[in-house]
């Protein structure tokens, strides 16, 4: 069975923006290798489309930096699945669209052999989150506080308890906090 991991950077103060975290090539390499590790990456539109916008183009023109062009071959060849109600069509290769969130279809898909899927646009954490899908959540914190923009998890609607696992600390001062959700039993 593979998990299904919501892997996402965000600022202390529970912010996820691309533009104010730090993407170093250290973060970079620590991407890549949970890039090795994903046998599909799941995105909502506004994700997919900033990562479609970018990396594609990584590839036919490399940075130089290594960690980068790496990155960008890596997600380039990983199968992916978006989710949006107002994309018609999406041109990034190994990228299927789909209209509508469905628990049994993404059970289905854990229950298959490979690698893990990675979930990593806020709102599909959230909404996956809802449904009890996430198996694991990798989120790294950097150490920012941007005092406005969009929020992890502000559409939350019930408790989620969680277990640390692991920690790991970047140079830069940003931490990825790893937590499994802790399953209710059923008479508790």
């Amino acid at each position: 069975m593979r998990k299904l991991i919501a892997a996402i950077n965000m600022t202390l103060d529970g912010f996820c923006d691309h533009t104010a975290v730090i993407a170093d090539e250290e973060l970079h390499s620590h991407y890549n290798e949970l890039l090795r590790n994903a046998g599909a990456l799941i995105y909502g539109r506004i994700t997919y489309q900033l990562m479609e916008s970018y990396w594609p183009s990584v590839v036919k023109n490399p940075t130089g930096i290594k960690s980068f062009d790496e990155f960008a071959i890596l997600i380039d060849n990983i199968p992916k699945i978006v989710y949006s109600h107002t994309l018609k069509n999406v041109d990034w290769k190994n990228t299927i669209l789909k209209g509508e969130i469905i628990k049994e279809e993404i059970s289905a898909l854990k229950q298959q052999a490979g690698k893990d899927i990675f979930v990593g646009s806020p709102s599909l954490i959230v909404a996956l989150s809802q449904l009890d899908l996430i198996d694991e959540y990798q989120l790294c914190v950097h150490p920012i506080v941007l005092g406005s923009g969009l929020r992890l998890f502000k559409n939350i609607e019930h408790r989620i308890d969680l277990k640390l696992l692991n920690t790991k600390t970047f140079d830069s001062g940003a931490v990825t906090l790893y937590y499994e959700p802790i399953k209710k039993s059923v008479n508790g």
